[in-house]
């Protein structure tokens, strides 16, 4: 196990001092979204572009904790290219990851909202996360020993959220 977690603080720190898809995208074109964790100062510009259902492009920048960066650095590297479902679809599952354990630490049995998106996790039994199809992403499943930096790690991906559904309103 000792040698996981350390496999997991290289991939962590590699993101962290090499980051994925640095920079911004012109907007317009691009759709920019911002987002700023007051608790400790992180903040993150996701610039992406969606087109003929993809996220075809997009680029990070901002400044922060080595976890939010890191985290802004591995969902770039994980979403770029998708189609925006399976984006969707891997936002949730991250964001399961993270709240899962945080719902488990409060420990009281009652549905709790996770803070982000109106999403309700259920203490008690954890609905199962596969990290291996998570890839590099399961390096940061350890953030979760620390309640508070869970925001430094979701910061980005609830960023990349609120841009989805802002081009979707956009486009309708």
């Amino acid at each position: 196990m000792a040698d996981l977690e350390e496999l997991y603080r290289e991939i962590i720190l590699d993101h962290y001092r090499s980051p994925r898809n640095r920079g911004e995208l012109d907007s317009p074109p691009a759709h920019r979204v911002e987002g700023f964790n007051p608790l400790c100062g992180d903040e993150v510009v996701v610039s992406m572009m969606v087109e003929d259902g993809k996220l075809s492009d997009l680029k990070i920048a901002g400044s922060g904790c080595s976890i939010s960066q890191s985290s802004a650095s591995l969902m770039s590297a994980a979403v770029k290219g998708k189609p925006v479902g399976e984006v969707r679809r891997l936002i949730n599952t991250f964001k399961g990851m993270m709240s899962i354990h945080e719902a488990s630490l409060e420990g009281d049995g009652h549905p709790e909202s996770n803070g982000t998106n109106g999403a309700e996790v259920v203490a008690g039994e954890p609905e199962e996360i596969d990290l291996d199809k998570l890839g590099e992403l399961a390096a940061l499943q350890g953030v979760v020993k620390f309640p508070v930096r869970i925001k430094c790690a979701t910061l980005s991906w609830n960023a990349l959220a609120q841009g989805l559904d802002e081009v979707t309103a956009q486009a309708s």
